[in-house]
């Protein structure tokens, strides 16, 4: 801990020396508390049995006092500092919001969301370390715009008040020098009744805009309210009553009203071409679109393909629902269509989004998707991903898609690892860019930064099949098989038709000897198609059959599935590429 006479190093707790001869006897006993009450973890508190993820929360307490000055866990007597280890959680931490978030795993309740080794710890700290944000974020101005509350009598309505806090972030955004953060993470913590200083701290920002919608036939009424979270006091607050027709003129004065309190200047682009305004209809059907548009599952993708199509139909002029559309193709080629049916329509649809708004950086990185792992002419694609890279602010999923669809692809991954930590400076608790993040870092041999990684994937939603699977797969390369078997039966009992999660998991079934058993899952799948070419590559991989892998892997590239090569052969390259087949692979 720093101090004002220099540094001093601190105790946080007991060390237990194990004898190889007679372990039951150095074993600590189950009820006995042994240690310092103000650096205990939960289960040390309570008497329970340790193990390293107990050292990791009392690092995290040594941590949090390093940083801040004061212990995480105080109490006028030791039985409430034991009390508050067990119940409580720390005041929110001022520090940089991913180095904040770190510490918050370190002190998690909950073993299985903590960290699970030393090593993983020091990986996100390494991991942060190269990432040159703190220092930034410590000066810049900051906001996360919350889902605003629907008070209507409907419960449908509640796309509605989501869109609202959407579209204002999409205003937001074009102010420069004023980080916003994306969707994704600020609706992290809908439903919850958390503070929001700590909501700032996880998220990184010093600014929240919080607000609620109250829908009544044509009549709209909105309350905005702006709050430094410092000090949780408000900067701004406002109400407005409404016409639904001027929806669009309201977002600009509550936009116009932050940036004015956070002493900004708004500069539009005087060389941007003036968006077309959809029709209220259209907006609407939008709105519903986003409400579905990173769930990832059978069903949502469904009902985001119904809003888009519906969005299309009433109002044929506004480009944004032709790019979402174009993006449920390419999504729906990894729940497990076939790319030379889903990506001409992907092709399609962004070709005509650009014949309505040529300077649309999503409709160009969707065209740069489909030049490159699809059509195989990254020539094409690298222009395409510099268009749509060309102004500032680049919005997240497209520097995300250019991180993971071209420089992955093209094998430049320590340019991709930084545009995806750059993305994830604007969506740091999205699901899919650090899984995206994590299959980087595996790719560059990073294991301990990747099973962090993706460790953080799967805390921040359990329902994500494809971080489980993305788990599995790291977990069955490494030997850990017992633990590839639980990721991946957690994949297949959210998304049962993921040919990668069927060959993993078939895979880890025939090194534990069940070999008619996982035979008995690849023959359930269609012969010479896509999804069986992928799961036997997952299989022979998993088996440690390389060559088998590389042979199958080719057979899927042949089917033209836009995501496999990030998907599958860039994060095992150094496995795949001790194969014979591996240049011709690669070509």
């Amino acid at each position: 801990m720093r101090t004002e006479s220099g540094a001093k190093l601190l105790d946080f707790g007991l060390a237990k020396l194990v004898a190889p001869s007679d372990q039951d006897a150095t074993k600590t006993v189950e009820g006995t508390v042994l240690g310092t009450a103000a650096y205990m973890s939960p289960e040390q508190a309570q008497g329970k049995a340790l193990d390293e993820r107990s050292d990791v929360f009392s690092f995290g307490a040594v941590l949090y006092e390093m940083l801040s000055g004061t212990k995480a866990f105080t109490g006028g007597s030791i039985a409430d500092i034991m009390s508050a280890v067990i119940r409580d959680e720390p005041a929110p931490l001022q520090a940089p919001g991913p180095l904040a978030q770190i510490v918050s795993r370190c002190l998690h309740k909950s073993l299985t969301r903590r960290f699970q080794t030393m090593a993983e710890v020091h990986a996100a700290l390494k991991q942060l370390a190269a990432t040159p944000t703190a220092a930034k974020q410590a000066d810049q101005p900051s906001i996360a715009v919350l889902p605003f509350a629907n008070m209507s009598r409907d419960a449908d309505d509640e796309y509605f008040s989501d869109g609202l806090a959407e579209e204002i972030i999409n205003a937001l955004v074009k102010v420069p020098g004023l980080k916003v953060i994306a969707r994704t993470s600020a609706f992290a913590f809908k439903g919850q009744n958390i503070d929001l200083r700590k909501i700032a701290e996880v998220l990184g920002v010093t600014n929240i805009l919080e607000g609620s919608v109250r829908r009544a036939g044509n009549r709209i009424r909105v309350t905005a309210q702006l709050i430094t979270a410092a000090d949780g006091s408000h900067l701004w607050s406002e109400r407005y009553d409404r016409q639904m027709e001027d929806i669009f003129e309201m977002q600009d004065e509550i936009t116009a009203a932050i940036v004015a309190q956070l002493k900004l200047k708004f500069a539009p682009n005087p060389a941007a071409r003036p968006r077309h305004q959809p029709n209220l209809q259209a907006h609407e059907a939008y709105l519903r679109y986003l409400h579905y548009q990173w769930g990832f599952t059978p069903e949502s993708l469904g009902r985001s393909r119904e809003c888009l199509e519906q969005a299309i139909a009433l109002d044929p002029e506004f480009a944004l629902p032709y790019v979402g559309l174009a993006d449920h193709y390419l999504a729906s080629t990894m729940a497990g269509a076939r790319g030379d049916e889903a990506m001409p329509r992907t092709r399609e649809l962004a070709q005509r989004a650009l014949e309505l708004d040529p300077d649309l950086p999503e409709a160009h990185a969707m065209l740069g998707i489909v030049a490159g792992p699809y059509d195989l002419d990254w020539k094409e694609a690298e222009r395409r991903f510099r268009l749509a890279m060309a102004r500032e602010p680049v919005p997240w999923h497209v520097r995300s898609w250019y991180s993971w669809s071209y420089l992955f692809s093209v094998g430049r991954a320590e340019e991709a690892r930084r545009e995806a930590e750059r993305a994830l400076e604007d969506n740091p608790l999205s699901q899919i860019l650090h899984c995206s993040l994590a299959v980087v870092l595996a790719g560059l041999g990073l294991e301990e930064e990747a099973r962090a990684a993706f460790g953080k994937v799967v805390e921040l939603d359990p329902q994500f099949w494809w971080g489980w699977q993305q788990l599995g797969m790291h977990h069955a390369i490494s030997g850990r098989q017992a633990e590839a078997r639980d990721c991946a039966g957690k994949a297949l009992a959210i998304f049962p038709s993921s040919p990668f999660t069927i060959g993993l998991l078939a895979g880890v079934l025939r090194n534990a000897g069940e070999t008619a058993r996982a035979e008995a899952m690849l023959a359930e799948l269609p012969a010479g198609s896509y999804e069986a070419a992928a799961a036997l590559a997952c299989f022979h991989l998993v088996c440690g059959e390389i060559d088998a892998a590389v042979e199958w892997a080719g057979q899927a590239i042949a089917h033209r599935n836009p995501l496999y090569v990030t998907l599958f052969v860039r994060p095992y390259e150094k496995l795949l590429s001790k194969s014979p087949g591996w240049p011709g692979l690669l070509k």
